[in-house]
């Protein structure tokens, strides 16, 4: 196949280019110049496109928050262990855990008759009187404790006579019972059947209510004694004392 002819004016626009391609060639000085320009070209549209990026924008702040920061130590919020008032807190609430009301921590009681060290002695809460006795010095040479009941619990505030003699030894009883006023918590069980009303049953109900709870602290706690109604307990108010 032949290849189709070219118009005129293409065929002259090519003959023309042709003569003068080694006039439009450019030399080794001018191919330098254009590498130079493109470089120069690539370079400035490199730092237009990099100025050109969108910067972010930072972001308001939020509200603030009362109340101590969640990021805050557990340390700063409390107190340092050496100042003033962490001590006054400690010291309160020892104070508070060691001392409740109505609770006695000790008892103190006076031990006189024939013990080698009479006087009055502070014993913890819960001891009994033999404890009392040995904290005395202990029975003197050649005496004994006589009717006191060494295992009864220690009452506040009690007289703990050792070597005190009986009700045998007592002077003997008049025809009026009335000026007989006993201690309800020194008082032995032949003592207390003294009273009008009380016999042997009930003065060691009185005894054994008086040693599980530690003595009496009213006369009027006679009431709880099973056996004691109003009527006997009236009849025996006037002569109990603690």
């Amino acid at each position: 196949m032949r290849s189709t002819p070219l118009p005129p004016s293409f065929e002259a626009l090519r003959t023309a280019v042709a003569s003068q391609a080694p006039m439009l060639a450019p030399g080794r000085p001018g191919l330098r110049l254009l590498l130079l320009i493109a470089l120069i070209a690539v370079v400035i549209g490199g730092v237009y496109a990099w100025r050109s990026q969108p910067e972010p924008e930072p972001l308001p702040l939020p509200p603030p928050v009362s109340g101590p920061s969640l990021l805050t130590p557990a340390s700063a919020l409390s107190p340092p262990s050496g100042s003033a008032q962490s001590g006054a807190l400690q010291s309160g609430s020892a104070q508070s855990g060691s001392s409740r009301p109505g609770t006695l921590i000790e008892v103190t009681v006076h031990v006189t008759g024939k013990v080698r060290r009479p006087g009055v002695i502070t014993l913890p809460a819960g001891s009994r009187i033999t404890d009392a006795v040995q904290a005395a010095g202990g029975v003197r040479k050649g005496a004994a404790t006589g009717p006191l009941n060494l295992a009864r619990k220690l009452v506040d505030g009690e007289q703990i006579i050792v070597g005190a003699a009986g009700p045998a030894a007592a002077a003997p009883p008049t025809a009026d019972p009335a000026p007989i006023v006993l201690d309800l918590n020194t008082a032995t069980p032949e003592q207390l059947e003294q009273l009008p009303g009380v016999g042997e049953v009930l003065a060691r109900r009185i005894v054994e209510y008086r040693d599980g709870h530690g003595g009496f602290r009213t006369v009027e706690q006679l009431r709880e004694v099973s056996g004691i109604g109003d009527r006997k307990y009236a009849e025996i108010r006037e002569k109990v004392h603690v």
